[in-house]
This record gives C-alpha cells, structure tokens and sequence, in this order.
C-alpha cells in the first residue's frame, strides 16, 4: 500500500515530500516484478535507485522511483548489462520541462496523473474517452511530454504485461488509437513542410510507433520527415535515397547495437549523397564506436534529437 508522508516542522526533505505517495519495498516489488533483493541490488552496487529512508531506516519508493524501474527493465530486456545501465539513464532519461519552475516530484505527481486516467480509459477500451484524454494533454504539455512523460510510458509498461489476461487487447487498443494520432500529425506536416528528410526501422529494431514518434520529434520548423516502412530492407537504402533525394536518411533503433554496426553504417553513408544519422537508444549506446565517422547521434530524448538534426543539416554540430 502507498504511504503519505509526514511533515516534521523545519524538514525541508519532508516539506518537498508533503503531499508526494510513496510505496514500501513490497509493494514495489508487486507492481515491477522485481523481487526485493534485486531492488537492493540495483542501490547499494550500482546506485541505479536511491529511495528515500524512513526514520527506522525501511526504503520508501516513489512513482518515479517506479517508472525508473520499468526503465531499467527496459534496458535489461534489450540485452543491456545492469553495470551499464546507470550511465545510459543518465544520458537519455526525458527532460522535466517545468522542473526550474516546479518541483520534480510534484512534476511526476502531475504525470502520473494523466497516466492513470490514460490507463483507465485503455482497461475499459473506451476510445472516446481516451480520445478526450489525449487532446487535454496537448494542450497542457508540449509534444516531446506528451509523448515521453505521459503517453509511451503507459504504453511500454501495457507492452511488458502481455503475458497476463486481457493484457495484450489493452496493448493493441493504445498502440493503434496511438499509430493512427501520429500519423494524422506526420501527414499534415508532410503538407506544409516541403523540405524532407527519411526515417527507417533499423533492421526492425524498433515498434512502429517507437518509429512514428521519433518522425514527429524530428518534423519541425521547415523539416519534414518520410517514415519508410516497417521491414524496408537496409541494402536498398541506398537506392531508395538516391530517388527520394532526401536531405539525411536517420535509421532508428532501440536496441543494443551489433559489433558489426559501425561497419554496415559506414559502408551506407559511401554510397549516400545525403547525411546519415543514427537515432534512439541505439544512438546512444554506438556513439562512441561512431567517435570520428561521418554518422551523426541524435540521441532519444525528443527535443535534443530535433535540435542535433537541425545542428548537422546545418553544418554547425560535427560527428
């Protein structure tokens, strides 16, 4: 069960913590998965989650606290070691918009927020209220919170309980209510927006909506961006580049890059009039492999991948 916090007059750790839910060891370990012992792990060897400690000592978790675990989860199930894992998270963990204005755990409060109501809505397939949901979340938030904050999160931890009845129908609703919203917003980007630029599925690793969110994180100011299909095969790429005549071509993966990546990458961008660039967490993990190449890293975090895309079409950010 969540436990609320008492306010010791003149702690300001319990002042920032007033109004914030926080969850026992167990009660963690029910909603991750994650036995207790790995949790302590994952503190005391690697410092992936620090927990807040009540006076007897006894951890206290909170929802990010929570969310930070699905991540780690996330990284694990790519094939990521857990030694590892700090320093990616410290890299690609989104942004917290209104964090200089208000406090994060209250930001997270917010958040959690509008990720329960999404995640009622999906239990009960209900789409018109999901519909409703997710045009009060535009106009609350800007396009890489919506996405990075609220909605994928739902949408990952839906993915990572499918094993459990009724799981994958709830997957299947959002994730389609979801591809068919973003691709609304690619096409009519697409209208306005005449100069292009190509996005692919690395080998496929990736979710198509996974791809379509990254394509609308790169569409803006005079960008748009082509989403290729889910299987379009890597060594057309080139052919398919040199008759769209794209402005870049940003293959996307979130997976663990293999060894032989940087080769493959390196072999493409010779046979390309175009700048090549490597999105997602992929991105992340082959930067330094890419150290002194010709491909470009945009990361995962939303508004830093649109501002490294405008930097490299620009000539202003090297490899």
């Amino acid at each position: 069960m969540p436990i609320f916090t008492d306010v010791a007059s003149g702690s300001t750790q319990a002042v920032a913590l007033e109004q914030e839910e926080l969850f026992p060891i167990r009660e963690v370990a029910r909603l991750t998965g994650v036995n207790p012992v790995t949790l302590r792990a994952w503190e005391r060897r690697y410092g992936l989650i620090v927990p807040t400690r009540t006076d007897s000592g006894h951890r206290l978790y909170s929802m990010s606290d929570i969310e930070r675990v699905h991540s780690i989860l996330g990284w694990i199930e790519r094939g990521v070691a857990v030694s590892r894992i700090g320093k990616i998270l410290a890299r690609t963990e989104p942004l917290q918009a209104l964090s200089h204005i208000i406090p994060n755990n209250l930001v997270e409060a917010d958040y959690a927020q509008w990720r329960q109501q999404i995640h009622v809505a999906v239990n009960g397939f209900d789409e018109l209220r999901l519909e409703e949901l997710y045009g009060q979340v535009f106009s609350s938030y800007s396009l890489p919170v919506v996405f990075q904050g609220i909605l994928m999160p739902v949408w990952k931890r839906l993915l990572q309980r499918q094993e459990q009845f009724g799981g994958t129908s709830e997957w299947l609703f959002l994730d389609g209510f979801l591809r068919s919203r973003v691709l609304q917003r690619l096409l009519l980007m697409r209208e306005k927006q005449p100069r292009r630029v190509v996005i692919c599925a690395l080998d496929g690793n990736c979710r198509e909506l996974e791809l379509l969110v990254a394509a609308l994180f790169l569409s803006s100011g005079p960008l748009a961006v082509r989403v290729l299909n889910m299987g379009q095969p890597f060594e057309e790429l080139a052919l398919m580049c040199e008759r769209i005549k794209p402005l870049a071509l940003v293959l996307f993966s979130n997976h663990v890059p293999a060894p032989e990546l940087p080769r493959r990458l390196n072999r493409l961008a010779m046979s390309l009039e175009c700048r090549l660039l490597l999105a997602g967490d992929a991105s992340d993990l082959a930067q330094e492999s890419l150290a002194g190449s010709s491909i470009g890293c945009l990361g995962n975090e939303g508004e830093v991948m649109s501002q490294r895309l405008k930097q490299f079409l620009a000539g202003t950010l090297d490899t």
